[in-house]
C-alpha cells in the first residue's frame, strides 16, 4: 500500500523551493514570537499554553495542513498529470494512501517539530505543556492531511476551501462558537493534549474517548472516499 515512486514525486512536488518557503514561513514566525514572548513575559505556563494554543495548533498547523494535503494531489488534477500517474500499474488505493503518507510527514516535520521548539522557548515544557502541545499537533496533523487531500482530490478550489475551514471555521468559529467546537480537529487534537498535562492549562470541548474516535473515523472515511473518487476519474478519463 506504499509505493516508493509516488512517495519521491510527492516529495518533490511539496518540497519545491517556492512551497519551501511558504510551508517555513509559519513555523518560522511562530519560534520567532516565542523568543520576543519569553525575553519580555519570561517563562509564564498560561502564556505559553495560549500562544501554543492559539497560534501553533488553531492556526499554523491547519493552514500546514491545507498546504501539504492539497499540494499532494490537487496540482496533478488541475494540470492532467496525474493522468499520467493512473496509467501506470499501481492501485489507485495505493496512490492516495502513499500520497497520505507524504502528506503525514510534512505536515508533522512543519508544525509539530516548530510547536515542540516554541514550547520549550516559551517555559522549558513546564507542566508538559510543549509535548502535550507536540501531540495535540501530530495527532492533528493525520486528520488534517486525509481532509485536505480528499478536498484537493474532489476539487480544483481545493486551497480555498481548505483555507476558509482553517481560518473561518476552526479559527475564528471554533473558538467562539461552543457547538462548533465539538466539530473541530482542534478540539478533538486538545482532547489528547489535555490527558498529556492531566492539568487545566489545556482543556477540550470533547472527551478524551469522544476525541480519539472522530479523529480516526475523519481521518479513515476522508481516505477511503479520496480512492473512490481518484478510481471514478480513472474511468472518467479511460472512457
Amino acid at each position: 500500500m506504499y509505493d516508493p515512486t509516488v512517495a519521491r514525486l510527492t516529495y518533490r512536488a511539496l518540497l519545491g523551493r517556492r512551497r519551501a518557503l511558504i510551508l517555513g514561513a509559519l513555523p518560522l514566525l511562530l519560534i520567532v514570537i516565542s523568543v520576543v514572548v519569553r525575553g519580555l513575559a519570561g517563562a509564564d505556563d498560561q502564556t505559553a499554553s495560549d500562544l501554543l494554543g492559539g497560534l501553533a495548533l488553531a492556526t499554523m498547523v491547519p493552514i500546514i495542513g491545507v498546504i501539504a494535503g492539497t499540494g499532494a494531489i490537487g496540482p496533478e488534477i488541475d494540470d492532467g498529470s496525474v493522468v499520467y500517474l493512473l496509467s501506470k500499474p499501481i492501485k489507485r488505493p495505493t496512490i492516495i494512501l502513499t500520497k497520505l503518507i507524504v502528506a503525514i510527514a510534512v505536515t508533522m516535520v512543519f508544525s509539530a517539530l516548530p510547536t515542540m521548539i516554541a514550547g520549550l522557548i516559551l517555559n522549558g515544557n513546564g507542566q508538559q505543556i510543549a509535548v502535550a502541545y507536540t501531540v495535540a499537533a501530530l495527532v492533528a496533523s493525520i486528520a488534517y492531511a486525509a481532509l485536505f487531500l480528499l478536498l484537493g482530490t474532489v476539487s480544483r478550489h481545493a486551497v480555498v476551501f481548505g483555507l476558509v475551514y482553517a481560518l473561518v471555521w476552526e479559527a475564528l468559529f471554533g473558538s467562539l462558537v461552543p457547538g462548533a467546537r465539538t466539530l473541530s480537529v482542534q478540539q478533538w487534537s486538545l482532547a489528547v493534549a489535555h490527558k498529556v498535562t492531566g492539568g487545566d492549562l489545556v482543556t477540550s470541548d470533547v472527551s478524551l474517548t469522544t476525541g480519539t474516535v472522530l479523529l480516526v473515523a475523519v481521518t479513515v472515511l476522508a481516505t477511503w472516499y479520496a480512492g473512490q473518487k481518484l478510481r471514478s476519474l480513472t474511468l472518467a478519463g479511460e472512457e
